[in-house]
């Protein structure tokens, strides 16, 4: 009698959980295997600018704060727990031979001074440290459009789109303020998928409603940004990875939002919940 016992236990987990397979949806039952065996894990991380920027939206900072500087140091204790080996930031290839021995020699003196740090020393560096990572690479490829292309299309077809767009990212930025939070709080919630998502709005899906009749124009200037990133991508492709190997990606936020749909689609890389980390 005890074994039966034993064996219906057993036996109930496994009915359970292939009682609930099957009361999913179709198109939320896993059909395909979408990720190699040996699938490398990727900890894709947002941030905004830390320094000096280009972009057309930056996060007020001080760099060479110090108490701003200890807030950096306490999320990478956090994010190196991933244990990554290697380390990928917003810097140009070109630029590797330069920025490695930057980082090495920052491995051998932590206490090192930078003039005007940005994210990558102050946070990439540290994490790098922490987990032990001997191997940087910069995966940025530079690629101009024009942000304000809605002000020179003067008869658009739609004009209502965008402004109604800005009104729902102000009510939005009102109930989850960017200015006046912890450091840490305000990394979250540059990581927070809506937030990620809305970036790819701002900074390329909403130009497509910009547009004369018959015309793209708007179009035309999000697909250099769409290509941007694409090249960022195949850049990261183009890193010799082994089974062993964990990479951490850290980037400005709009191109770590493109990053997650590549990470998700690709074969190669499997992506990890940064949340599993920010907690």
């Amino acid at each position: 009698m005890k074994n039966s016992y034993f064996r219906l236990s057993m036996l109930l987990p496994a009915l359970v959980l292939a009682s609930c397979a099957a009361k999913l949806p179709y198109n939320q039952q896993a059909i395909y295997k979408d990720k190699f065996d040996d699938a490398v894990p990727v900890l894709n991380v947002a941030t905004f600018h830390m320094g000096e920027t280009t972009d057309a939206n930056s996060t007020e900072f001080d760099e060479n704060d110090k108490k701003n500087q200890q807030d950096v140091k306490r999320v990478a204790i956090l994010l190196a727990e991933f244990k990554p080996t290697i380390i990928v930031i917003e810097s140009l290839p070109e630029r590797d031979s330069i920025r490695r021995a930057d980082y090495l020699d920052y491995l051998q003196h932590p206490d090192k001074k930078f003039k005007d740090p940005d994210e990558r020393e102050l946070l990439a560096y540290e994490i790098g440290r922490l987990s032990g990572a001997q191997k940087l690479y910069g995966i940025d490829f530079k690629e101009g459009y024009d942000y304000d292309i809605g002000e020179q299309v003067i008869s658009k077809v739609d004009k209502t789109t965008t402004t109604k767009y800005w009104q729902l990212i102000d009510e939005n930025e009102k109930k989850n303020p960017e200015k006046g939070i912890p450091f840490y709080d305000l990394f979250r919630l540059n990581n927070h998928p809506q937030y990620l998502e809305s970036l790819i709005n701002i900074n390329a899906d909403l130009l497509t409603y910009i547009s004369s009749k018959g015309k793209s124009e708007g179009a035309n200037e999000a697909a250099k940004f769409y290509h941007r990133n694409l090249v960022m991508f195949s850049n990261l492709n183009q890193i010799q990875v082994n089974k062993n190997d964990r990479i951490l990606i850290l980037m400005g936020g709009t191109h770590t939002a493109f990053f997650n749909d590549f990470l998700k689609r690709s074969p190669k890389y499997k992506p990890e919940n940064i949340f599993k980390y920010l907690k």
